[in-house]
């Protein structure tokens, strides 16, 4: 990483209007808590150097409209590091955003705890963890901007406590510093596009496109809604199929429409939540995020014709849960033949990340709405599901097995496969008369609104 940015270099890029907070009054002993001979000395030259009195500048600003409130990291400020007056500061700040109902946005920028402060310094970690926590729980939403390095406890609690996180290209981000790393460890793990790749960060973002990103996300964030998401309308077939084995076929087709398709058609822009913070990700199943439709926020996963991995679920998960802490609804695309079964899957946690998502679903009070577009196989489909709430495309199905697998368990030969996927009763009309799903005359001409 190179042209480290001060704190203040930084916001510029951010926002044209930042305005600077009081410093909370405080008081310090000579050479600090432990009288470590030589910490006055050392805080003056970095004052000279940074024209900062501390390494954490925190203040308000305006992101593309979007007001927030900023707590800036100054590295050059003995390492950005946090020590007791960082709290207060880090403290009042977020104070001041939920007095306010303001999003905070941390440009973290540090290298861990102050030595010269010892253990004092390590309990900061503690009253950021609580004032995250208090802003969480307010409903307020937590963006984090990665930048060089972010790592230590201000990575641990600033950073990836957030929400949300983006980090510059080539950033070095990780729990370990530089100077304390095994001697042989892989450096490429230690930076921004690793942390993406293991689920702890959501986006790396150039600085030029930073600004942009940072003010969808702000937008997207701010705007709760009480209102369902609408059902998308179907983008394939229109004719209901015929039998159940012709629903299949359709649902497997590698001409119908998939996630991307419907949500570039269903939204006018939308910003993507990745990584499930366990260490995994699932970009090529589960597609996460927020997006405007309408002129309203909605949040959605969706999944995209492949088995879905335990990092997906989890990922989904944390989506759901996200949305209904801000007050957002969510809309969920179902396309999968089924969870993952291979031996890594059940090694990365599957049944529990399924169970995860169903209680996610389950347990949440913002209106989440779900369509199946394509195949919805099994469990690994109905945990994506709203109980009450979910449409099917013509071109779909929704069983309890795949026929196949079906066929398999009861000891039927290949050739009845079709008749099994009859009985199974999987095609979407099927579905309706079942009172598994809802109709309406958006996906089923004619037929009205019923409700399973």
């Amino acid at each position: 990483m190179t042209d480290r940015l001060s704190a203040r270099a930084f916001l510029a890029l951010l926002t044209d209007d930042f305005t600077e907070l009081p410093n909370p009054p405080g008081t310090s002993e000579p050479d600090g808590p432990l009288g470590w001979h030589g910490y006055d000395a050392a805080r003056a030259r970095a004052a000279g150097r940074t024209g900062e009195e501390e390494s954490v500048v925190c203040g308000t600003g305006h992101v593309l409209g979007t007001p927030a409130v900023f707590l800036a990291f100054e590295f050059g400020f003995l390492g950005g590091s946090l020590g007791r007056r960082t709290g207060d500061r880090l403290e009042a700040a977020y104070a001041h955003a939920r007095e306010r109902r303001l999003p905070v946005v941390p440009l973290v920028a540090t290298g861990g705890s102050r030595m010269q402060e010892g253990m004092h310094a390590l309990t900061q970690l503690q009253r950021v963890a609580r004032q995250s926590a208090l802003t969480r729980a307010a409903g307020l939403p937590q963006i984090a901007v990665l930048r060089d390095p972010a790592t230590g406890g201000g990575w641990a609690t600033l950073g990836a406590g957030a929400d949300v996180v983006l980090a510059l290209p080539g950033a070095q981000v990780g729990f370990a510093g530089s100077r304390v790393r095994p001697p042989d460890a892989d450096p490429a793990a230690y930076t921004a596009e690793a942390q993406v790749a293991a689920g702890s960060a959501d986006a790396v973002v150039p600085p030029g496109e930073l600004r942009g990103t940072l003010g969808r996300w702000l937008r997207l964030l701010t705007a709760p809604s009480d209102d369902p998401a609408p059902v998308p309308a179907p983008l394939g077939a229109r004719d209901l199929p015929e039998t159940g084995w012709d629903a299949v076929r359709r649902a497997r087709s590698p001409e119908r429409p998939r996630a991307g398709a419907y949500l570039d058609a269903y939204f006018t822009h939308r910003v993507a939540l990745s990584g499930d913070r366990c260490g995994g990700a699932d970009p090529d199943g589960m597609l996460c995020g927020f997006g405007e439709h309408a002129g309203r926020t909605v949040a959605y996963a969706a999944q995209t014709g492949t088995a879905t991995r335990p990092a997906g679920y989890r990922t989904a998960a944390r989506l759901i849960r996200l949305a209904d802490r801000l007050g957002v609804p969510v809309l969920t695309l179902v396309d999968t033949p089924g969870a993952a079964n291979d031996a890594a899957a059940e090694r990365q946690g599957a049944g529990a990340a399924i169970a995860d998502l169903f209680t996610a679903v389950a347990s949440v009070s913002t209106p989440v709405t779900t369509l199946v577009i394509g195949e919805g196989g099994s469990g690994g489909a109905l945990a994506l599901a709203a109980p009450g709430s979910t449409w099917a495309t013509p071109d779909s199905y929704f069983s309890v097995i795949a026929p196949e697998s079906a066929a398999a368990i009861l000891k039927r030969p290949p050739e009845q496969v079709e008749a099994t996927a009859d009985q199974l009763r999987l095609r979407p009309q099927d579905l309706a008369e079942l009172g598994v799903i809802r109709t309406g005359d958006q996906l089923f001409p004619g037929t009205g609104d019923r409700r399973p």
